[in-house]
């Protein structure tokens, strides 16, 4: 527990999450606070009744509130007025090369501890009262207490005084700007080209294939069997050309990396609507009954393919895409089938939306089809928490160059 002096009659304590006791007031201030990228409208989240849910699929997660602690009168008074996550896990930062006897040199991952801060929110009634930099020190002492090597977060690029807390306060430096690409959930399906084959892999075989190829890019989880088991994890699926051999008789992985095709494509869907629900807010009657009209349009004609929105002004859930990636000439059109397959199982999943988060270098960036009006760029700040944990000496990972792609964590989005 950390108690911060504000005045003589009022304190702010930093202690942990109770979740018998804290629960209603953390979900007051979750309502009171935007989040995602600011504009003309406000984007809500609503947690369903769960505030460690975003961290608690993570090996190693903690919830920190910060409470105003007020004397009047004799009589104490307690009110919670902000809260932070934070959770950690061990990640690629590099690559080395193995150099085995009789065998040319591999590419082998490097790993470190990686911790990353989320969901801090500040009551708008306290802020500029230096609650969000106490609630940000005290999780980087249970970082370090972890051992965890470097602390990340990722805020909107276009929130000032979150970058600014973090970039001039915290010590945290800029070090990635992904996209998240956002693309509404139609009435209607999507369609597939007919030449691709869509398997759905087993927890097995995804694993053998996201290591073999993925195990050295960038943020890639070396825990990622627990991710692929997790309930919320609705399915590895992997994209070939029809005409291949493993799209007529599928033997397994290790027959599919020893015999590949020329072109493939691989994909992961995280359940995110039964976590939390999204809500725009801040529209007026007429933009929301256009969105309704053209929803209803779409329902009642689907062989029209229109182009709709769901009622994004009411709660809605999402479905996220993770793991993309794969090879060959063909593999931003099998790419793109797997986003159709997703959207469709979204849609027959009620989702809202379909997301996934890239690297500004990544050519998924332009093939993944997304509304450039509900998607955003993103930013990655980074900070180093101790010198010596590392696996072996790649340097500074701050300083290093960002890759052409990242894996994306699901269990933080």
């Amino acid at each position: 527990m950390v108690v911060a002096e504000n005045d003589r009659n009022a304190v702010v304590v930093i202690r942990e999450f109770n979740p018998k006791t804290d629960r209603e007031r953390v979900e007051q201030v979750e309502r009171s606070c935007e989040v995602g990228p600011s504009g003309e409208y406000s984007l809500h989240a609503d947690l369903l009744g769960d505030p460690v849910c975003r961290v608690r699929n993570s090996p190693a997660y903690l919830m920190l509130v910060a409470e105003m602690v007020v004397i009047a009168d004799g009589e104490e008074t307690r009110d919670i007025v902000g809260m932070i996550r934070g959770c950690i896990k061990t990640v690629t930062c590099g690559r080395k090369l193995s150099r085995k006897t009789n065998h040319p040199p591999e590419p082998r991952p490097v790993f470190t501890k990686l911790a990353y801060i989320l969901g801090l929110r500040v009551s708008p009634t306290h802020r500029r009262m230096k609650i969000g930099l106490k609630l940000v020190c005290r999780m980087e002492d249970w970082f370090r207490d972890k051992g965890a090597e470097y602390s990340y977060i990722a805020t909107d690029a276009t929130n000032k005084p979150s970058v600014n807390l973090f970039t001039g306060k915290c010590g945290y430096s800029k070090f990635r700007n992904p996209s998240v690409l956002v693309h509404p959930v139609f009435a209607h399906r999507l369609h597939i080209n007919q030449q691709v084959t869509i398997i759905k892999l087993s927890c097995t075989d995804a694993e053998v294939i996201y290591r073999h190829t993925f195990s050295t890019t960038e943020f890639f989880p070396r825990d990622i069997d627990s991710v692929l088991k997790n309930n919320l994890n609705l399915g590895t699926f992997l994209a070939i050309p029809k005409d291949c051999t493993h799209a007529v008789s599928w033997v397994g992985s290790e027959w599919f990396l020893s015999y590949p095709p020329d072109s493939w494509a691989i994909m992961s869907v995280w359940n995110c609507n039964d976590v939390f629900k999204l809500e725009v807010k801040g529209a007026s009657w007429l933009k929301k009954g256009f969105v309704k009209t053209t929803r209803v349009l779409d329902q009642v004609f689907p062989f029209l393919n229109l182009p709709s929105l769901p009622q994004i002004f009411n709660p809605f859930g999402l479905h996220l895409l993770y793991g993309l990636g794969g090879v060959g000439p063909a593999y931003l059109k099998l790419a793109r089938a797997l986003f159709g397959y997703a959207h469709n199982l979204a849609k027959k999943r009620k989702c809202g939306v379909v997301a996934t988060e890239v690297s500004s270098e990544d050519p998924l960036k332009s093939a993944i089809p997304h509304w450039k009006v509900l998607s955003f760029n993103d930013l990655w700040c980074i900070k180093r928490l101790d010198e010596d944990y590392s696996e072996g000496y790649i340097g500074d990972w701050r300083k290093s160059q960002p890759d052409i792609s990242f894996f994306l964590d699901p269990r933080e989005f």
